[in-house]
């Protein structure tokens, strides 16, 4: 849920205006391949990036909650005036459908509080992340007929729907953050 696939086919869909429809597929798979880089990056290399910029676990924790929480506030009302949606000109690379899209702060602090939990898991992490990636993949590949199927309002809702819960989520990302740095001191 962190990595949002729903609520990022708008902007996936988006984005791709500007591409030629035979490259379509393929730019996708390679922005998502990108993701899969960042987030496997973070998972093994976050921990000594935490540390070596001496952030603490409870700021992490708090801090992904909040952008989380952010992040879920905009799906469930997005701004009234204006677009979610920036435009872009020719084919996107990395930038913004690899990260921020699919390796978003929220995902990639995720990755990164699992490993620094409990580093023994690795396989397992490792595992959990590449089924959520293929999930999001599948989700975002079939983008255009799942837009043709469940339209605007349908696409419209998953995202809502999926907001309340990454709100949950993040509430209690932000008061286990709380928690950790008030047991701490």
């Amino acid at each position: 849920m962190v990595m949002d696939p729903f609520g990022n086919i708008p902007f996936f869909l988006s984005a791709m205006k500007q591409v030629d429809p035979a490259r379509q597929t393929r730019v996708v798979i390679r922005e998502l391949f990108f993701a899969l880089i960042a987030l496997v990056l973070f998972l093994f290399l976050g921990q000594y990036f935490l540390a070596a910029l001496n952030i603490s676990e409870p700021a992490l924790t708090a801090s992904g909650g909040i952008i989380l929480l952010l992040i879920a506030i905009k799906m469930i009302f997005p701004p009234q005036y204006g677009s979610r949606q920036e435009e872009f000109e020719g084919e996107p690379f990395i930038v913004p459908l690899a990260i921020p899209y699919v390796a978003g702060p929220s995902a990639l602090s995720t990755v990164l509080l699992f490993m620094s939990r409990e580093p023994l898991r690795w396989p397992e992490w490792l595992a959990a992340l590449l089924i959520a990636w293929l999930a999001t993949s599948a989700i975002i590949l079939v983008a255009s007929s799942l837009r043709k199927r469940l339209g605007k309002r349908g696409l419209l809702a998953m995202e809502r729907l999926m907001g309340m819960v990454l709100v949950t989520i993040a509430v209690q990302m932000l008061m286990n953050g709380v928690h950790q740095f008030w047991a701490q001191v």
